[in-house]
C-alpha cells in the first residue's frame, strides 16, 4: 500500500508541478524535505531516550505483571469460552498488559503465542473463533495507557503543550476499544457471521506452528517480579505527601473554570509528576533507577536509525505534493466531505494511512505538525489519531497469519468500526479540547 501512496504522491508532484509552473518549488522541497526528515530524527533521540529510559524502569520494577493481575478478571469475562488458565488466556492478558505500557517487544510475541494457543481450542482450523476475532478487535482499537513516543514527537518539535494529548487520547482510544467489545458482541452471532457457512476446516492440514521470535525474551521480561521494601515506601508516601501538600493550594488559587484549571494540570504537571511516579515505584520496588533508565535510553539511538528511511520517503513525498500545488486541489476537493464531520482536509491523509501503516502514519504525522504547527488544531487531532488507534490490517495479516485464518468472520468489520469510531472521537476530543 505504501508504495502506492509513495507513487501517488511523487508522480503527483511532478505532474501538478509541470502544469502548474511550480517545478523549481517541487524541487526546493524535495532537497529542503529531505534534510527536514534526518534533522527530526535525530531531534527525536532525546525525547525517545527520555520515555525508553523511565519505561525500562516500569519493566524492571515488574509493573507488566501487575497490570496483567488487573487485567485477570476483566479477561475472564470478556472471553467466557476460554478456561481461565489456558495458556491463551495467560497470553492474551500479557499481550494487553504489555501493549498498554507501550512494550511492543513484548507485546507482539505474546499477541503471537496467543493465538496459537487460541488455535488448540478451535474446531474449524482457518476459521476465526469469536474469542480470536475479539482478541485481534481490543489489540487494534489501541490500548496503549499514554501515547509517549507521539508526546516525544511533540516536543521534539516544539510544542508548548506536548503532554496536552495524554488525556483525549485516553478517552479516544477508550472509545475504540468499547466500539470493538460492542461490535464483536453484536456481530458474533449474526447468521451471516455463522461459523457454519464457512468450509474451509481440513482435518490434518493445518501447518506446524513457527517458533515465535522474541517470545522467550517476552516471557522473561513478564517473570520478573520486584517486592517493595517497608522502609523505601515510607519514603515514597513522604514524597508523594509533599507534591500533594503543593498540589492543593496551586488548585486553590487557580483561575478559570473547572475544565480550564484541568487542563493546565494536564499541561503542566503530567509530565513530572509521571515522571516522579516512574522514579518512586522503582525505588520502592528495589530497582536500581539510574542504571535502568540509562539501559533503555540506549535503544533510542537504534530508534532514530531505524525510522530514518520512513521519515525521508514520507515527508520528501508530501512535501512535493504540496509544493506542486497538489495538495491544495486536494484538499479544496475534499473539505466539504470532512467538514461534515468538523475534520480539517489536511487531517485526512493521516486518518486513511493510520489503519495500514505504523511508520507511515508516524511519518504522515511528523510532517503533518511541522508543517502547521503541533500545537494548531490538525496537529493535536493528527497526534491524539497517532496515539488512540492501531495499524489494523498490519495486526490482522500477522496475527491471522500466524495460524493460517482464512476466513476471518466479523473481525474486519468489528475492527473497522473500533477503527471508525477512534478516529471520530479524536477528531471530536481535539475540538472540544483544543478548538
Amino acid at each position: 500500500m505504501l508504495n502506492w501512496v509513495f507513487l501517488i504522491l511523487v508522480g503527483g508532484a511532478v505532474i501538478t508541478g509541470a502544469f502548474n509552473g511550480t517545478m523549481k518549488q517541487v524541487t526546493d522541497a524535495s532537497l529542503s524535505s529531505a534534510k527536514t526528515a534526518v534533522e527530526l530524527a535525530i531531534g527525536l533521540i532525546g525525547q525517545m531516550g527520555l520515555w525508553l529510559g523511565f519505561m525500562r524502569v516500569l519493566q524492571d520494577a515488574g509493573m507488566m505483571r501487575s497490570l496483567s493481575r488487573l487485567l485477570a478478571p476483566v479477561m475472564r469475562r470478556l472471553f467466557p469460552s476460554v478456561p481461565g488458565d489456558h495458556p491463551a488466556m495467560g497470553a492474551m492478558i500479557m499481550n494487553l498488559a504489555a501493549n498498554m505500557l507501550g512494550l511492543g517487544n513484548a507485546a507482539t510475541p505474546f499477541g503471537l503465542k496467543a493465538m496459537v494457543e487460541l488455535d488448540k481450542l478451535n474446531p474449524r482450523k482457518g476459521v476465526a473463533t469469536n474469542a480470536m476475532a475479539l482478541f485481534l478487535a481490543i489489540n487494534t482499537s489501541g490500548v496503549a495507557v499514554l501515547p509517549l513516543g507521539v508526546i516525544a514527537v511533540r516536543a521534539a518539535l516544539g510544542s508548548s503543550d506536548a503532554a496536552g494529548i495524554a488525556v483525549p487520547s485516553i478517552l479516544a482510544t477508550a472509545m475504540g476499544t468499547l466500539a470493538a467489545i460492542v461490535a464483536i458482541k453484536l456481530l458474533e452471532n449474526r447468521r451471516v457471521f455463522a461459523v457454519e457457512r464457512y468450509e474451509l476446516a481440513s482435518e490434518g492440514t493445518a501447518a506446524a506452528p513457527q517458533p515465535i521470535k522474541g517470545l522467550e525474551q517476552a516471557e522473561q521480561l513478564a517473570s520478573e517480579i520486584a517486592t517493595a521494601g517497608r522502609g523505601r515506601t515510607a519514603v515514597t508516601a513522604v514524597v508523594w505527601l509533599a507534591v500533594a501538600a503543593a498540589l492543593i493550594p496551586y488548585v486553590r488559587n487557580a483561575s478559570g473554570t473547572s475544565f480550564e484549571i484541568a487542563r493546565a494540570l494536564m499541561s503542566d504537571w503530567l509530565l513530572p509528576v509521571l515522571m516522579l511516579a516512574i522514579v518512586t515505584v522503582g525505588f520502592a520496588r528495589k530497582v536500581k533507577v539510574y542504571e535502568s533508565f540509562i539501559a533503555g535510553a540506549k535503544e533510542a539511538f537504534q530508534i532514530a536509525v531505524t525510522i530514518i528511511p520512513f521519515l525521508l520517503a514520507i515527508i520528501v513525498g508530501i512535501g512535493m505534493f504540496r509544493a506542486s500545488g497538489a495538495m491544495g486541489v486536494l484538499t479544496d476537493a475534499i473539505a466539504p466531505i470532512t467538514g461534515l464531520i468538523g475534520m480539517p482536509a489536511e487531517a485526512l491523509p493521516m486518518a486513511l494511512i493510520r489503519p495500514l501503516s505504523g511508520s507511515g502514519a508516524f511519518a504522515v504525522m511528523t510532517e503533518t505538525m511541522r508543517t502547521f504547527g503541533p500545537d494548531s488544531l490538525i496537529g493535536y487531532m493528527v497526534s491524539i489519531m497517532n496515539g488512540s488507534t492501531e495499524t489494523t490490517f498490519y495486526v490482522l495479516a500477522v496475527y491471522f497469519g500466524a495460524v493460517q485464518v482464512r476466513a476471518a468472520r466479523h473481525t474486519v468489520a468489528a475492527c473497522l468500526c473500533a477503527d471508525a469510531v477512534g478516529l471520530g472521537g479524536s477528531v471530536l476530543l481535539a475540538r472540544i479540547f483544543f478548538g
